[in-house]
């Protein structure tokens, strides 16, 4: 199963998201994110597009993952690295490694990055 994480703020568009996926040059079999964000118009679209499921993570979850990339915006704000990588690793599962680092939209409105495992 290939996870495609994402972190991203308020209003973030389809088109943000797709940008950040489209940065990382692989195609999910689901998308993930912090719990809350599930919902987002963006995400949305995004799932709707590829035909994926969206799956949302506590942030105590997120909390638990190591990730190779750190923004201080996302530590202070969820406790993580990146919540995309977090994101990812978790919804792929306990055995889940890490393919692609964060990556970031042009618009610098959504994060993306991706891992695999065998879920959870």
């Amino acid at each position: 199963m290939i996870v495609a994480g994402f972190g991203f703020r308020t209003g973030a568009s389809t088109d943000s998201l797709r940008a950040a996926l489209a940065a990382c040059g692989v195609a999910p079999d689901l998308l993930a994110t912090v719990a809350g964000k599930e919902n987002s118009a963006g995400l949305r679209g995004l799932a709707e597009e590829l035909g994926v499921p969206i799956h949302a993570l506590l942030p105590a979850l997120l909390q638990t993952q190591i990730t190779q990339t750190h923004s201080p915006a996302s530590q202070a704000a969820h406790g993580t690295g990146s919540v995309a990588e977090a994101a990812a690793l978790a919804a792929a599962g306990p055995r889940a490694r890490l393919i692609v680092a964060r990556r970031i939209s042009p618009d610098r409105m959504a994060t993306c990055a991706m891992a695999e495992g065998d879920g959870h």
